[in-house]
Order: structure tokens, then C-alpha cells, then sequence
């Protein structure tokens, strides 16, 4: 007779709350809601990204019960402080935490028959192909974007580096052992198909939770709002400059909610257009007062630099404002454009400050437009990226692998 499993799923994850990352809303939603029928454990480090918001723990293992089935630990692992890391010290924190996952797995091995890792980064497989060829679990990648060919477009790794080809060669072993690669846009599932020996992909897309994020207020403040990482993929720089333009005809103001690596360089850039009044940097807030604040805004902005290692791209706070019913302003090619065009809920922009400047102005200056662009994206996300379906989905296909 089969051993009943205390937790049938062990996921291991780099980012989980309080991060403000979209992966660690993703983790924590599939988690609770695949926790109402199956037993969860979490793996994943104390909180640290974005790098300097949160105080450095010195503690080995922390766990949290969560609910009756899902229970958290955070491992300790090395912490970055700076607020934009070098490369040794990003590497330290990626790989030092899935070696100490290695150690608390083979601890909690009897617990567990289903392990997922998340990324990015890539570096979870560690624990991974552990379980998978030392354990003997079943294994499932959760793969949320294309990690390394965005690290090369924005600089952080050279192509053809031995940083690269070993990464690549990681990755190719770890596709061809895990029993299912979940994707959440098609866009990333063509291109590892293209790429690597996959025994079987579906699609676990990014969403939202409706009764989580919902409109909270029909109260609006004249303002605009990003949600999430200030990171390097993110053409935030573009709509501050674009701001800049807009306050000639409307003296609105821009919230960046969130912290990340070029917070610093876009604080710098503020003061330097002289838009202190108009740009407010809130840095890390509780998730809990997200939806208010994305609620009470005119539009949610959600850019991204136009390249080609991005077009797969569909970042998670745009299901957030069209859950929370406000248009949404994009940036950039491929799958935001098709989430667009076929929502009907947003707009996408060129990357430049006066596309950008005209078409938030198009957007203020027809308010009825806005409003029923805020209804689509409402009934888009209610459809297509409601968590729990999402998760029931995920649960298909681990009850299956289990059988």
C-alpha cells in the first residue's frame, strides 16, 4: 500500500511573501489554493528582493504555518544588501539557497512525492534534479520567464561567456529529467520547445486573484500607479521622462510602488527633471493595500523595454489593474501586444517619452474610454486569469503524474 504522504507537494521558491515580486504572488496563490485539497510545503529563503528593502536574517530555518495544509520555511542563505548587487553576490544568493533546499529535502524526503521549483532563477533545479534522481520524486519546472536571455540582453551576462554555455547546459539537463515544464505564456513554451528535450509542457499562466484584487473604491485620485519590481526590464525611465510632458496639461502624479535595482538611478533622474512633486516613490507597502491603491488610480502602467528576449513577456501587474479595474499602459512586443489587442482593457505605447506623454493623455481626456476598458479587463481576468482555476488546472496535472 502506498505511504500517506504528511505533504504530498514540496515547491521550492527564490521569492515568496512579503516580496512584492510577481513570482512570489504566483507562488503564494497556486500554493494556497492547491492547499485546499492537497497538503503544501514551501521552501524559500528569508525575504531579501528587492535587495536592501528588508533587514538580513542570521537564522538557519524559520517555518510558518500558513494554514492546516500549507505550511512555509524560510532557509537562511546569503542576503544581498546592496539595493544593486554585484554579480558574485547575486550568484551567492541564487545558488547558496537551493543547496541549503537540498539538505531540509533529504530531511522532509518521506513528506513529499511532488517537487516544484520555480523560477527564476534557474538555480532552484538544484534541488530539483535532487529530488528527481537522488530522492526519486516527481519533478515539475514552473517556468516564468526566459532567465538567461533576458540576463544577456540587459547586460548582466555576456553571450557565449562560460557563465552562459554552463547555465544553458544546466537548464538543457534539468528540461530533460523533469516529468512536466509548466510555462505561462505560449510565447515561453515555443521558444523552450525550439531549444530543449521536453518530456511534457502545459500552460500554468500568470493571473490573479479575483477576490483578492477587485475594485475597493470608486473614490479616484488624480494619479497613475506602477506596482512591482524597478528593475532593469521595466522602461520606467521613459514614463518619468514622458511625465514630464503630461504635468503641462494635467498636474498628475505617478506612484511607483515597489523597490528594486534602479530605484536610485530613477530617484536620481526625478530630482534631476524636477518632478519631486510628481513622482512618489513608495517603495515596499503590504500587499494588502495594493488594490486600494491601484483602485483609486486612473491607470496602471506596466512598461517594458522593447527587446526581443522580452517578447514572451506578460507582467503580472497588468492582470492586477484589469482585476482592479483600470486600464492598463504597456510597452514592448509579442505577448503583451496579443493580451491587449484581445482584452481590450489597455493600451500599448512606443518607448519614448511623447508616444508615451500622448497616449496617457488620450486615456485622461476620455474618461468613458477608461472606464470601459476598466469593465473588459474585469471580465477578461474573471475568464482567462482567475488563480483558482488556474491552480484546479495545476492539480489536474499533479494528480495525474501521481497515479
Amino acid at each position: 500500500m502506498r505511504e500517506q504522504n504528511k505533504n504530498q507537494i514540496l515547491i521550492i521558491t527564490q521569492h515568496f511573501p512579503p516580496e512584492l515580486s510577481g513570482n512570489a504572488s504566483r507562488i503564494n496563490d497556486l500554493s494556497v489554493n492547491l492547499s485546499n485539497s492537497i497538503n503544501v510545503l514551501i521552501f524559500s529563503p528569508f525575504p531579501s528582493f528587492p535587495h536592501g528593502s528588508f533587514k538580513n536574517s542570521f537564522k538557519i530555518k524559520k517555518s510558518t504555518n500558513i494554514n492546516s495544509k500549507l505550511k512555509h520555511i524560510n532557509l537562511g542563505a546569503w542576503q544581498p544588501t546592496d539595493q544593486n548587487p554585484s554579480f558574485l553576490s547575486r550568484m551567492a544568493y541564487y545558488i547558496s539557497f537551493p543547496l541549503h533546499a537540498n539538505i531540509w529535502a533529504l530531511f522532509y524526503f518521506r513528506k513529499y512525492d511532488v517537487i516544484i521549483t520555480s523560477t527564476p532563477p534557474i538555480f532552484t533545479a538544484i534541488t530539483g534534479l535532487f529530488s528527481k534522481l537522488i530522492l526519486r520524486k516527481k519533478w515539475i519546472i514552473d517556468v516564468r520567464d526566459m532567465w538567461i536571455d533576458a540576463s544577456i540582453s540587459l547586460g548582466f551576462v555576456k553571450e557565449e561567456s562560460m557563465f552562459e554555455r554552463i547555465s544553458r547546459y544546466f537548464e538543457s539537463v534539468s528540461f530533460k529529467n523533469a516529468d512536466l515544464v509548466c510555462t505561462t505564456t505560449e510565447g515561453i513554451a515555443n521558444k523552450l520547445k525550439t531549444r530543449y528535450k521536453i518530456k511534457k509542457i502545459a500552460l500554468i499562466p500568470n493571473g490573479v486573484d479575483p477576490d483578492y484584487f477587485y475594485p475597493k473604491t470608486k473614490s479616484k485620485k488624480n494619479q497613475i500607479i506602477y506596482s512591482g519590481n524597478v528593475g532593469y526590464a521595466q522602461d520606467l525611465k521613459n514614463c518619468i521622462l514622458a511625465l514630464k510632458k503630461i504635468i503641462k496639461s494635467n498636474n498628475i502624479k505617478l506612484l511607483i510602488v515597489g523597490n528594486g535595482d534602479i530605484k536610485k538611478e530613477l530617484e536620481n533622474l526625478v530630482k534631476k527633471q524636477k518632478l519631486e512633486d510628481n513622482v512618489i516613490f513608495k517603495g515596499i507597502v503590504p500587499r494588502d493595500k495594493i488594490p486600494e491603491m491601484i483602485s483609486e488610480s486612473l491607470i496602471g502602467i506596466a512598461p517594458l523595454k522593447k527587446l526581443d528576449c522580452l517578447d514572451y513577456a506578460i507582467p503580472t501587474k497588468v492582470y492586477e489593474y484589469m482585476a482592479c479595474g483600470i486600464p492598463f499602459l504597456s510597452s514592448g512586443i509579442g505577448e503583451i501586444k496579443r493580451l491587449t489587442k484581445e482584452s481590450n482593457a489597455g493600451v500599448i505605447a512606443e518607448n519614448d517619452p511623447t508616444n508615451i506623454a500622448d497616449t496617457i493623455l488620450e486615456l485622461l481626456n476620455n474618461p468613458k474610454k477608461s472606464e470601459e476598458m476598466g469593465k473588459n479587463g474585469i471580465k477578461y481576468v474573471k475568464k482567462y486569469y482567475n488563480r483558482k482555476k488556474i491552480a484546479l488546472n495545476l492539480q489536474n496535472y499533479i494528480e495525474e503524474m501521481k497515479s
